[in-house]
């Protein structure tokens, strides 16, 4: 079965839907993938509380894209207990992030160069001239800055940035175990660009090089080990949904664990 793949179409969505975090939340808790719910459904039965019916259908929209995406993803979140709020936040990212190449390459890319300069700070200006490179005569001025408003704004809500005032000062969120091995067991299963220990999704929020590999070594669900330029993955659970069982204890028919599916840790090089 071909795995699903992080969008890489540029694409306009983020001018109707920042992060949502709240929002996300919302749907997530009610939306499990595998009934067709319809903006007349989620307004009637109030999803999004007072939200009204065109946003509603904004909403939908976009979450779909960010969360239906990704089957495994949306039912593991779906019956995620007592999701607490900063790794709700850092997951809404982590799925903004695959579902919109321009967020992607704005937060995996350009914010931590920024961050690794003598300055880690930006102004909208400078986010206006980035995306006016992202698609050169592909927007107006006017819809350049709405972009960077927006983009500004979302990374704002993941905690990437410390102020919406210029000059913003690029911070790195904090990322604890259950959202890094989400990610991991998550990519997994997506055709991305990068590596596992290369891309734009843990740079994002600070972890690359040797702060990564410290990580890595001591989360419970999967071993990791180097030698020299290669690196080696154990993962403990052959999904993430059995991973999700296991950590969380979930309800729900699963694919099988570890130790019941025949497989051992399963062992990957990556580059």
């Amino acid at each position: 079965m071909k795995p699903v793949a992080e969008t890489t179409q540029i694409h306009t969505r983020l001018l109707k839907c920042a992060l949502e975090v709240e929002d996300a939340r919302a749907y997530f808790q009610h939306a499990d993938g595998t009934h067709a719910v319809t903006p007349q459904q989620a307004f009637s039965e109030y999803w999004f509380g007072a939200r009204s019916l065109p946003r509603v259908e904004v909403l939908l929209t976009n979450f779909r894209a960010r969360f239906d995406a990704f089957p495994p993803a949306l039912q593991v979140l779906h019956r995620w207990p007592d999701l607490a709020p900063d790794t709700r936040r850092i997951l809404c990212h982590f799925h903004m992030q695959l579902s919109d190449p321009l967020y992607r390459a704005f937060t995996g890319d350009f914010l931590v160069a920024r961050q690794d300069s003598a300055r880690a700070e930006i102004t909208r200006d400078l986010v206006v001239r980035w995306v006016a490179e992202q698609g050169p005569g592909r927007w107006t001025m006017t819809t350049r800055i709405q972009f960077a408003s927006k983009l500004l704004s979302t990374a704002l809500a993941a905690g990437l940035l410390a102020s919406n005032r210029d000059p913003r000062l690029i911070v790195t969120p904090r990322v604890d175990d259950d959202a890094l091995e989400y990610l991991l067991y998550l990519l997994r299963g997506v055709a991305f660009a990068g590596t596992l220990v290369l891309n734009p999704y843990l740079q994002s929020v600070g972890l690359s090089g040797g702060i990564l590999e410290d990580r890595l070594r001591v989360l419970p669900s999967m071993r990791f080990r180097r030698q020299g330029d290669l690196h080696e993955f154990g993962f403990l659970y052959p999904s993430l949904s059995t991973w999700a069982e296991a950590r969380f204890a979930l309800a729900g028919p699963t694919e099988g664990t570890a130790a019941d599916s025949g497989e051992g840790p399963k062992v990957g090089a990556q580059q």
